[in-house]
């Protein structure tokens, strides 16, 4: 390892402290915490699980491409499954390697896969986008089924690994966070929960079979989807985006949540402002997470072609991932 790479892991190691202060601290139970990525024992001196390439035929007649990464040594019996779901313009292979979710399921013995949404060109592969209702590009403009896609991958990827159905979750960035909503509402007797950053509620809808706990980060400096809505100064879609507050509420209506959010301030960070719905059916949660200052980038992660430098002081990937493993289904 060179000093540049241990410094980037002792880096996101002080992140997830901060992480499960976070998440300890505002949740309605006493939450588990989540291993670091240098804290991971495997079999594999190397500390490395392998990335699979595959594809599959969709119902709409596309062939369909995602990458998943299997663990060296993932623990004996069902284990969970989170399906990551890149921004707009972007690919699975570009949001494994911004947002180090592989390096979690390697620490935390879990399977993740980074699916590829529709895009332009001839095999589809440029600008790929999600169908989240009215957002984004391509893969909406051409109604493409990615929910009946995630759908069909949850069934091929079970055939072939031991997955804990009631720890089936979803995970997204802008557009993918968008379709994360989507898929929570839409697809809720395969998913448990969802977490998401800088995405919105895009379908007019929500109508879940089942509760799903819902965690939506949000940075108030976001100028690709505000945080309040509307059509972002450095957009790249011009599409006039829903707030995160009408996304969560409406979630927690949906979720069957009775009782008034609890807000707070992490008091680990001024800049983390937290409102949680805690009293919903079936046990599940609806947070929503302010970052003030923070952009449109992933938390905690190297900027990206598309984005401003990322706020340093929150690991999107790590909250996400504390909040699903502490919200199965039926808990």
């Amino acid at each position: 390892m060179t000093g540049r790479d241990n410094a980037r892991v002792k880096k996101r190691s002080a992140l997830l402290g901060l992480t499960l202060m976070l998440l300890v601290g505002c949740g309605p139970r006493a939450d588990s915490e989540i291993q670091s990525t240098d804290d991971a024992t495997t079999g594999d001196p190397t500390g490395a699980g392998v990335t699979i390439d595959g594809e599959l035929e969709t119902s709409d007649g596309r062939t369909r491409t995602y990458h998943l990464y299997v663990p060296s040594d993932l623990p004996a019996g069902p284990v969970p499954f989170l399906i990551a779901l890149h921004g707009g313009t972007g690919s699975g292979s570009q949001f494994q390697s911004n947002s180090g979710f592989d390096e979690l399921a390697q620490a935390n013995g879990f399977l993740v896969v980074f699916p590829d949404g529709v895009g332009l060109g001839r095999n589809e592969d440029r600008l790929r986008t999600w169908n989240g209702g009215y957002c984004c590009g391509t893969a909406a403009k051409r109604e493409v089924d990615d929910v009946g896609f995630i759908d069909a991958l949850i069934d091929v990827l079970a055939d072939e690994y031991e997955i804990d159905p009631n720890r089936i979750f979803a995970a997204g960035h802008s557009n993918g966070g968008i379709m994360a909503y989507r898929l929570a509402c839409e697809l809720a007797d395969r998913i448990a929960a969802i977490g998401l950053q800088a995405g919105s509620l895009g379908i007019d809808e929500c109508s879940p079979s089942q509760p799903v706990s819902v965690l939506h980060l949000h940075g108030t400096a976001d100028e690709s989807h505000p945080i309040e809505g509307g059509v972002g100064s450095n957009s790249i879609s011009d599409t006039d985006f829903r707030s995160a507050a009408y996304s969560v509420e409406t979630a927690a209506v949906a979720m069957e949540c009775t009782a008034a959010p609890n807000e707070s301030v992490d008091a680990t960070n001024a800049d983390v402002a937290i409102t949680s719905w805690a009293d919903c059916a079936d046990g599940v949660e609806v947070r929503l997470v302010a970052v003030a200052g923070a952009s449109h980038a992933w938390m905690g992660h190297p900027a990206t072609r598309l984005t401003t430098d990322p706020y340093a002081d929150l690991d999107a990937s790590a909250v996400i991932l504390e909040f699903l493993l502490n919200h199965p289904r039926g808990q």
